[in-house]
């Protein structure tokens, strides 16, 4: 997908059509909080990039911090809810087949770590992409793993695009400052 869809390709979208951005912010949150899916979609790049463009004026911040939290919580919740009726099998597929032993440390860490792992995971890449699955297949009900996504989620769906706001905010002024 990397090859399918360039930031540029996004960033460029957003600017012709601004009233998207509560989508795209939506759908490449979801994904990168989906199990597995955010190792092969660049969502945290598209994401602090779509943030970037808020500090030139294009685009306004709010729509893409809700379409980025709403997303985060369609797929972080995904996630759980496939852990909690598929873990089992899910880790009997690629790529977390690959290392069973892997796999084993990861649950007794989960089950070590508890709800804090759900609140964290949201913050670490690699955690992203299970966390949320491993909190379904250790048996975390509903309402505690939502008791940690949620803030996770709308943290998480700030200080990305956020940080791509500040950064362009910089570097406009680098620029007045050096008189380019």
């Amino acid at each position: 997908m990397r090859g399918m869809m360039s930031v540029e390709a996004v960033i460029a979208f957003l600017e012709r059509h601004q009233e998207w951005s509560f989508w795209v912010a939506l759908v490449f949150a979801c994904a990168e909080t989906l199990a597995l899916l955010s190792l092969v979609v660049p969502s945290t790049a598209i994401l602090v990039a779509v943030g970037a463009t808020v500090a030139t004026g294009a685009l306004s911040f709010p729509p893409i911090w809700a379409g980025a939290a709403a997303g985060a919580m369609i797929g972080s919740t995904a996630s759980w809810w496939l852990g909690w009726h598929y873990g089992q099998a899910i880790l009997g597929l690629w790529p977390l087949n690959r290392d069973p032993a892997l796999s084993a440390r990861a649950t007794v860490a989960f089950r070590r770590w508890g709800l804090p792992a759900v609140f964290i995971g949201h913050f670490f890449g690699p955690l992203r992409a299970i966390v949320f699955l491993f909190a379904g297949l250790t048996r975390v009900g509903f309402w505690r793993f939502q008791l940690v996504n949620l803030p996770g989620c709308l943290l998480w769906a700030y200080l990305v695009p956020k940080s791509g706001e500040i950064g362009g905010d910089i570097i406009a002024w680098l620029w007045r400052a050096f008189g380019f």
